[in-house]
């Protein structure tokens, strides 16, 4: 990403920032990309079947409702998120795996760590819109990501 959030958002007046809350967990500390959505608390199964499709420099949000119960990802898909070339990952929940996942090439945002996997019941939805930290997630509309925070629009801010 060659602007910082806080550069994008002097630029922009069209821009949403995410209240803040969110870590950098992954080995790209800065990402943007198109938005692409998961619904799925507790339950990582529509995650996988995400990540495991051709990433196309997206990012993909996931609202786990800030669920502090399980993880809903891993090394393993955000291995599947670098190999199939998504950008980023935001998890509205938390992560597991965090020092293999510093060492991927893509971006990784959560709210928290916890060692707990997530159930496998194909529970949830894809590419609806999802809010949380004051904002809409609109699939199709943009997302930057950085440590100083996230930053939604209708259109691309690079």
């Amino acid at each position: 990403m060659s602007s910082s959030t806080a550069d994008l958002s002097d630029e922009h007046d069209n821009v949403r920032i995410a209240e803040p809350g969110f870590h950098n967990y992954g080995g790209i500390p800065a990402f943007c990309g198109l938005i692409s959505t998961v619904r799925c608390p507790d339950d990582n199964s529509k995650v996988r079947e995400a990540l495991s499709e051709e990433g196309q420099g997206r990012v993909l949000v996931i609202d786990g409702a800030a669920s502090m119960r399980c993880a809903l990802l891993g090394d393993i898909l955000a291995g599947k998120a670098q190999d199939n070339n998504w950008s980023g990952v935001i998890v509205n929940g938390c992560i597991r795996d965090s020092a293999v996942i510093a060492t991927l090439s893509v971006g990784v945002k959560a709210l928290a760590t916890h060692p707990l996997k997530s159930i496998k019941q194909d529970l949830g939805e894809r590419d609806v819109v999802v809010q949380f930290s004051g904002v809409d997630f609109v699939p199709g509309h943009w997302v930057a990501a950085d440590s100083d925070g996230i930053l939604v629009s209708d259109t691309a801010l690079l």
